[in-house]
């Protein structure tokens, strides 16, 4: 990784702030098929036979050297927002959800996003947020506006978490709020911007 940052850096940062940018990296497509030659490949998943297995005291140390280079957590399939997304779909997934996104997130194929603050609030307290799931029939109509959608950027991102209330009345209001799986090409679904911070997009996460 390390050898390969200028290149990188080069890459995304020394181009203007275009489609171009928004595409994955070559470099680090190389270097993916290194890391899991070598059995370095999600390390983050615990008690789970489909990653390396390892513990958090076992996964910290290695977690804190990837966290040297800002590149180096996607080489090992290790990044976020995909790391806790996969984790949610380990333990929560149907075997139909999990065939259907935890796999191929897995291999790193295609990537995900977590999309829980919203603009209007301060939403990183869940209890503020506005957005609604609601059931009808057999489908789930979700209603809202999301705001710095982690991973959402990113060409080959093919599935969200997305958080909202599905039961706004509940007189528990940390009990309002729920998860659901919404595939990036469902119908309603629009990334209207990318939003950069200081003047960096994350491209080609976002």
């Amino acid at each position: 990784v390390y050898p390969n940052e200028r290149m990188i850096y080069d890459q995304v940062f020394a181009q203007p702030d275009d489609f171009r940018q928004w595409q994955p990296l070559e470099i680090l497509e190389e270097l993916k098929v290194k890391a899991r030659a070598a059995g370095l490949w999600n390390l983050f998943l615990p008690d789970s036979e489909l990653g390396a297995n390892l513990g958090n005291l076992d996964y910290a140390p290695l977690a804190e050297i990837m966290g040297r280079s800002y590149w180096a957590p996607e080489v090992f399939n290790c990044d976020a927002p995909n790391t806790g997304n996969m984790e949610v779909l380990v333990r929560y997934g149907t075997p139909a959800q999990q065939d259907r996104w935890l796999r191929p997130l897995l291999d790193g194929t295609i990537r995900s996003a977590f999309a829980m603050t919203e603009p209007n609030v301060a939403s990183s307290d869940a209890t503020n947020i506005g957005t609604r799931i609601r059931r009808d029939g057999d489908d789930y109509v979700v209603s809202g506006r999301k705001w710095w959608t982690s991973g959402a950027g990113d060409p080959r991102c093919e599935i969200m978490i997305v958080m909202g209330q599905n039961d706004p009345d509940n007189p528990n209001r940390h009990a309002r709020q729920s998860m659901i799986l919404v595939p990036t090409n469902t119908p309603g679904v629009h990334i209207r911007r990318y939003l950069p911070i200081f003047g960096i997009s994350d491209a080609p996460h976002g």
